[in-house]
């Protein structure tokens, strides 16, 4: 049965990047009749997710590098992702609106940043709960307007109506949620790549909404609160034994476990353990930012992160 599921899955894969142009940094816009980079793509039966830019927010992808998903329950639709900005919100609204007549009932932030939050503004007034992890929705209170901030910098007239909205409800470890047709958990799975990195889980579908624990596609960014060491550890201890068949990254096409392991766990554990051993033979940080890292030099955003990555790597493990 499970050989039978990962030939659909992979069949699935090839079909959704056959029909759809890569989510290439360099293509500025996929969708030019809306706010959103690419227009949502049925992942599974009643499963949606409209695929962002794997490159940097900018003015021309109005914050879309980032996916934004959609569950279609049966008795209301649940939205993972509040989205970069009011007005990229309200695009993605425009197109659940043209697919279905269920209301939307529930927002779930992946994490604290800004093209997960910023959206919040938009849901809020249309009556939407926000539900986000406890340590995800403290990063947005502290941090909120300085990320505010920064989108109107980049997106100018594109973030108009964007506010800092932070979320209704918080929670710890899980959170259950039985709406229509679907179970679906919002799992804290341990730390990875940011404050409150959250993933949704539909058990019955064996499908995954990963969040930021898992690219595709586009190489990882680094942040200074990012604890790498606790991402392996979350990935092989958490990630890896709900057995997904389907995942959505937070970046980067649909796929399976197999490709996002590759260019997430995979490039962590590699880069790791080439930093280490440098600061085993007693290398500087100067250094350290020109490890080797041509393996991966074919993902998008290689240009912008690789030495930056390596060099926020070198200094954490510093300590480890």
């Amino acid at each position: 049965m499970r050989k039978q599921l990962f030939s659909i899955s992979t069949a699935l894969v090839m079909t959704l990047m056959a029909g759809l142009s890569h989510a290439d940094q360099a293509i500025p816009d996929q969708y030019p009749g809306s706010m959103l980079y690419a227009k949502p793509v049925e992942v599974i039966p009643n499963v949606w997710s409209a695929i962002g830019q794997t490159g940097p927010s900018t003015y021309e992808n109005a914050g879309h590098n980032n996916n934004l998903s959609f569950i279609v329950t049966g008795d209301g639709v649940v939205v993972i992702n509040g989205g970069g900005g009011y007005l990229l919100a309200k695009a993605l609204h425009d197109e659940i609106r043209r697919i279905t007549k269920q209301p939307v009932k529930l927002l779930i932030n992946e994490n604290g940043q800004g093209h997960a939050m910023l959206g919040n503004s938009y849901w809020a007034k249309q009556g939407v709960q926000v539900l986000a992890h406890e340590d995800a929705a403290s990063e947005f209170e502290e941090r909120g307007y300085d990320i505010l901030d920064s989108a109107k910098n980049r997106l100018k007239d594109r973030a108009e109506g964007t506010d800092v909205k932070i979320p209704d409800q918080t929670f710890e470890d899980k959170h259950s949620v039985q709406m229509g047709n679907f179970t679906i958990e919002v799992l804290m799975l341990g730390p990875a790549h940011s404050p409150g990195d959250t993933q949704v889980w539909l058990p019955e579908q064996k499908l995954v909404i990963a969040g930021d624990m898992a690219f595709h596609e586009r190489m990882l960014p680094v942040f200074d609160d990012t604890d790498t060491a606790g991402w392996v550890e979350t990935w092989n201890e958490e990630f890896e034994k709900l057995g997904a068949v389907y995942v959505i990254p937070g970046h980067g096409h649909p796929t399976n476990m197999d490709q996002v392991r590759r260019y997430t766990l995979d490039y962590l554990v590699d880069l790791r353990t080439k930093i280490g051993a440098h600061i085993e033979a007693g290398g500087e940080l100067a250094d350290a930012y020109y490890v080797d890292q041509s393996r991966w030099e074919h993902l998008d955003t290689f240009k912008e992160l690789a030495t930056r990555n390596a060099g926020r790597i070198f200094e954490a493990m510093e300590f480890e």
